[in-house]
């Protein structure tokens, strides 16, 4: 590992003065699950790491009235135990535990998790399914908007030169909405997602209402697959019904071919997550 100036924030003002102090040289440490391993495989010096693990407000989970944020520096194990995620958004502990190993979760975050931006994120189809928002601040003030407009490409968001993400919002409106979650991957644990698949809907008089479809690890970025929606609203809960959404989610998807498994296979896996998923949300046994 090279020599690199360390220093630690104590609030997210220091650390967004330090962010338009050092420009974009510096590196943000919270969990330090993927930084760390950069780092020491880094040809040259990071210049300026800064420790954002001690501000307390980045890890802070609470409800006020536009819904229920999660701080970005909030761990996987502390979503896993939350009561306030258990109540209003239990599938994401479901994605929190299909996250690396436990030592990860420990200390991995869910804004690394986003911000890192591989297109297999655990944690990003659950919260772009419940049409989370994501807060950042910076120098020139704070500025909020939806998940899928953070993400830009594989390992890319929309930050800024001097940015940081501060907060993830779950809009009250959908809070309590029934979601399912659901990873595939070559074993058990500590695997990459093929596909990892969500699904969020409200049903009302046995019918589907503002079903949300979304997909990881089969475009390059996390994708809501709104023709599957679309043909899925208003629709009849039936696993005819169910069936066809996730034949029309599959269309929307862009799997490539790898070494891990082909476009041919990971399509098939988007139609069974996405069954199992709405199936999960609508309250059926599923497969």
């Amino acid at each position: 590992m090279k020599p690199f100036e360390f220093i630690k924030a104590a609030s997210t003002e220091e650390a967004v003065a330090a962010l338009a102090e050092h420009g974009p040289g510096i590196r943000i440490l919270a969990g330090g699950t993927d930084l760390l391993v950069d780092l020491k495989h880094a040809g040259q010096s990071p210049g300026v790491v800064m420790d954002v693990s001690g501000i307390d407000d980045l890890g802070a989970i609470s409800v006020d009235d536009d819904g229920l944020h999660i701080g970005a520096g909030a761990t996987h194990t502390a979503i896993m135990t939350d009561p306030l995620i258990a109540e209003h958004a239990p599938a994401m502990i479901d994605a929190a535990h299909t996250v690396g190993a436990v030592q990860t979760r420990n200390l991995g975050t869910i804004g690394g998790n986003l911000v890192t931006c591989v297109p297999s994120m655990d944690s990003g189809p659950v919260l772009v399914a419940l049409e989370a928002d994501v807060i950042l601040a910076g120098a020139s003030g704070i500025r909020r908007l939806a998940l899928t407009e953070f993400f830009v490409g594989p390992r890319k968001t929309i930050l800024a030169a001097g940015e940081m993400l501060v907060d993830i919002v779950i809009p009250k409106a959908n809070l309590g909405k029934p979601a399912g979650f659901i990873k595939f991957g070559l074993r058990k644990g500590q695997a990459l997602a093929l596909v990892n698949a969500a699904s969020a809907a409200w049903i009302e008089d046995g019918k589907f209402a503002a079903p949300r479809i979304a997909l990881g690890a089969v475009a390059p970025v996390v994708i809501r697959c709104e023709a599957a929606e679309a043909a899925l609203d208003g629709q009849p809960v039936s696993d005819a019904v169910i069936a066809e959404a996730a034949k029309i989610a599959a269309g929307e998807a862009k799997p490539i071919d790898d070494f891990r498994a082909s476009k041919s296979y990971r399509l098939d896996l988007i139609e069974v997550g996405v069954r199992r998923t709405l199936a999960a949300a609508a309250g059926l046994k599923g497969e």
